[in-house]
C-alpha cells in the first residue's frame, strides 16, 4: 500500500529548509542545511522535544556520510549547543517531533536508542555516536506507538537525503516477483577455478549471498570508488579473509550487478554478462526475456 508524503519548501527554494509529513501520522520532520538553520530557528517545532540527525562529511572515504543521532527535550536549545561546538562539523540537519501530543523524555530516548542501533547494524554510514544508548523501559502500548513512529522516520530519511539506514546487508528480503514464474527466485553465479559466488535480485538491490567467495586482491584498473567499497566491506566485516580468498560473512547489498561482480572478481567488469544462471543465461539475457 502506498503512502502520501507531503514536502513543503519553507523558503520556496529547491535546496532550502523543508517540512515533511505523512498522511495520518502524528509526527513531522524538519530538514535544513546548516547555513539556513538560523533563518527558521523561530519556528514553533524547535521548541518541542524530538529526535534529530546531523549529517557531515565522513573522515573515512569508504563511507558517503557521517551521522550523529541525538535526542532533546528542546530542539532549539540543543541545536544552539551543536552550532557552537567545533567538534560537531555537520552540513545538514533533520529532526522529528510530534504534531499533537508532545513526545515524552522516555519516548525520545527510546527512539534515539533504536535509531542508533539500526544505523550501526546497517553498516552504511560512519556513525559518530560510538555505542548505542541503552533502551529505556516503556509500556507495551508506548513501544507499539514508538515503533510506528520509527517506521515513518525510516520512510522520510532517504527522501530527505539521509541514507544511513539503507542497509549494506540483506535480512529476510523477498526476491523480486515476476509474472513469469520461471524467473522468480532466480540465482546467478560467477565461477572461476579459484572461487565461486552467487547473487539474487531483490527489491532492495542485488544481493551477493552469504558464503560467496571473492578474489582477495583488487586489480590496478579498479576505480577509487570500488576500492573504497571493498575497504568498507572489510571494515564492517561483511567480507572476511579466509586463506587466499575473501568470504562474504553476510548477504551483501549492491546497487548494480556490476558493482556486485566487481567485488567478486576484483576488477572492473560488466555484471550483466558476468552473472550466469543455471541454464547458462546471463543476467542481461534474462532481463531481455522478462521485458519482452
Amino acid at each position: 500500500m502506498g503512502k502520501k508524503l507531503t514536502v513543503f519548501m519553507i523558503d520556496g527554494t529547491a535546496y532550502g529548509p523543508r517540512l515533511s509529513e505523512i498522511g495520518n501520522w502524528v509526527g513531522k520532520a524538519i530538514y535544513s542545511p546548516r547555513a539556513a538553520i538560523n533563518k527558521i530557528m523561530t519556528r514553533s517545532e524547535f521548541n518541542n522535544p524530538g529526535i534529530y540527525c546531523l549529517k557531515g562529511d565522513p573522515t573515512d572515504e569508504a563511507y558517503d556520510e557521517k551521522i550523529y543521532i541525538g535526542e532533546a527535550e528542546n530542539i532549539r536549545t540543543r541545536l544552539k549547543q551543536h552550532l557552537s561546538d567545533p567538534n560537531k562539523d555537520f552540513k545538514e540537519l533533520i529532526f522529528f517531533v510530534s504534531k499533537d501530543e508532545l513526545l515524552t523524555k522516555t519516548q525520545i530516548r527510546y527512539l534515539e536508542s533504536r535509531l542508533v542501533q539500526l544505523a550501526i547494524d546497517a553498516k552504511t554510514a560512519q556513525i559518530d555516536n560510538g555505542n548505542s544508548p541503552s533502551l529505556p523501559t516503556l509500556h507495551e502500548a508506548d513501544i507499539s506507538d514508538m515503533e510506528y513512529f520509527l517506521e515513518q522516520i525510516k520512510l522520510i530519511l532517504p527522501v530527505m537525503g539521509f541514507k544511513f539506514l539503507i542497509s549494506s546487508t540483506a535480512k529476510d528480503e523477498k526476491i523480486i516477483s515476476s509474472e513469469n514464474k520461471d524467473f522468480v527466485h532466480e540465482t546467478y553465479y560467477i565461477k572461476t577455478n579459484s572461487f565461486k559466488a552467487s547473487m539474487k535480485e531483490t527489491d532492495q538491490g542485488y544481493i551477493i549471498l552469504k558464503g560467496s567467495e571473492a578474489k582477495k586482491r583488487l586489480s590496478n584498473s579498479c576505480t577509487e570508488t570500488y576500492r573504497n567499497l571493498r575497504r568498507k566491506l572489510l571494515e564492517t566485516k561483511i567480507l572476511i579473509e579466509y586463506n587466499d580468498k575473501l568470504i562474504f560473512a553476510e548477504d551483501a547489498v549492491f546497487n548494480s550487478p556490476s558493482a556486485a561482480s566487481n567485488m567478486v572478481l576484483g576488477r572492473n567488469s560488466n555484471g550483466f554478462t558476468e552473472w550466469i544462471n543455471e541454464k547458462g543465461q546471463s543476467f542481461r539475457d534474462v532481463q531481455e526475456l522478462i521485458n519482452k
